[in-house]
């Protein structure tokens, strides 16, 4: 019954897809040659009508290969559109080489261009309206499918939880199953403890099961092999949640490397394209308020110059990225031997250490605008978590946990927990809670977003001083 259901869901989304292909590339041909003026003239529209025979095997082959029909119920919808995105890119090339055999007829390349942006869009609008159509009904209780979840502890628990909050996911839990007996008949998340690991086979033909979960802890491992073999022999979907949940933290996911499933527990979520993003934006912004703020640096330069002695610039030791320690660049704001009896300390509040304007550049934030050097020079970001200095980060690595995992990006002039109040002396724990939450959902708006708000409210801010 279940695979009835599931095939013509399958059957439905491919006759609606394929529909959508051929539309995309007729809208293609009218766009290009009816309401777009044509330099040389409208094409004939049978050469065009000719390439709907390859462009249906090269949909059905593209589609395949990224296995666009497989069931998605617990996958993320950013990586269907992804998947949608490549099928319709290799189904464009290789329509775009079959065409280069037609000798007898040059076809318009503007013409590929927008039936890939419109395949693109057509079906990913299908998609979309298909799944929020199955959301819409599974809240209901239709087009469900029966899970049993193999453990009973805090991680099987955990799990219950998220299912429940996901409704739109059509996954039902039935039940736990436990290998401790002063849990059976007890209810966790709402649901039931059935019976025991040996009670799987009656509960897999008495229950309707769809989907088993396998949530053991770590100490009851040993369990896993006699399990999954007698899984093996059945047609239910298997899924494992490792218990290694309580150690991931920035950037978690599970993967398949050459067949090989991988979890990572911690990573860096800027590489590729994202590094190059937030590099390029960082020399382009930090280029422009350098330019436009160049005679109030010259101003500032000045007035340090003629209210104190000493040079313009502080040079402080920070460490940044991967845990390189770089001089961070401030106008000067304390006397020059500010630290020789107290050595690393934070700032105080009415701090005696203050020069004429010092109390003025910190309060209005000015003394950090030399940092926008240290974002050319590659140490640093304009946005991300604010760089301490070596010696507080060997205190604060012991103390505080998760604390180096700030390092796994740029330190930034400004970040998430600057503005939203947690900067200067205030609670660290507070302040490490929002760096990890940005490095957690870092993307370029993210970063727009804090510019934007360290305008609005972070250059001033009662706890800096």
């Amino acid at each position: 019954m279940l695979k009835k259901h599931h095939d013509f869901f399958k059957s439905l989304l491919l006759l609606v897809d394929i529909m959508l292909i051929y539309v995309a590339w007729f809208s293609a041909y009218f766009l290009r040659f009816h309401l777009f003026q044509p330099p040389r003239g409208i094409h004939p529209f049978e050469p065009y009508f000719i390439l709907i025979l390859p462009i249906t095997v090269i949909w059905a082959f593209s589609f395949k290969v990224f296995n666009l029909y497989r069931p998605r119920r617990i996958s993320s919808r950013l990586s269907e559109v992804w998947d949608i995105a490549k099928a319709c890119s290799l189904m464009t090339l290789m329509v775009i080489a079959v065409s280069a055999f037609l000798r007898r007829f040059e076809y318009a390349r503007l013409v590929f261009i927008l039936f890939w942006c419109l395949s693109f869009a057509l079906v990913t609008l299908n998609r979309w309206t298909f799944r929020e159509a199955l959301r819409f009904f599974r809240r209901r209780g239709y087009n469900l499918r029966y899970a049993l979840v193999i453990g009973a502890g805090t991680l099987a628990q955990e799990l219950v939880a998220k299912l429940h909050r996901r409704q739109e996911l059509g996954v039902r839990v039935i039940g736990y199953l436990t290998r401790k007996p002063e849990k059976i008949g007890k209810q966790y998340s709402g649901v039931k403890v059935l019976g025991g690991y040996d009670e799987l086979p009656e509960i897999l033909s008495s229950k309707g099961v769809d989907q088993v979960f396998l949530a053991l802890p770590q100490e009851e491992y040993h369990n896993t092999e006699k399990i999954l073999r007698y899984l093996q022999s059945h047609i239910v979907d298997v899924r494992i949640v490792p218990d290694v949940y309580q150690f991931m933290s920035i950037q978690g996911q599970a993967e398949l490397f050459d067949g090989l499933p991988i979890v990572t527990l911690q990573a860096t979520p800027l590489y590729g394209w994202s590094q190059v993003l937030k590099r390029t934006t960082d020399i382009f912004f930090s280029l422009l308020i350098l330019v436009a703020t160049s005679p109030l640096l010259l101003l500032i330069a000045s007035l340090i110059k003629l209210t104190s002695q000493g040079p313009v610039l502080y040079r402080q030791k920070r460490m940044g990225y991967d845990s390189r320690v770089f001089e961070m660049l401030k106008f000067r704001s304390m006397r020059v031997d500010a630290e020789k009896e107290t050595g690393a300390v934070w700032a105080q509040e009415n701090d005696p250490r203050r020069t004429p304007i010092g109390g003025f550049l910190r309060r209005t934030s000015l003394d950090e605008l030399p940092q926008f050097l240290n974002v050319l020079k590659g140490e640093m970001s304009i946005v991300g978590p604010r760089p301490e200095r070596p010696e507080l980060v060997e205190k604060f690595r012991i103390a505080i946990p998760k604390y180096m995992l700030r390092h796994k990006i740029k330190a930034g002039i400004t970040g998430w927990a600057q503005v939203n109040g947690w900067r200067g002396n205030t609670s660290l724990e507070k302040r490490i809670e929002y760096d990890l939450e940005y490095i957690q959902k870092w993307s370029l708006i993210f970063d727009f977003k804090i510019m934007c708000l360290t305008i609005w409210k972070g250059f001033f801010n009662k706890n800096a001083y």
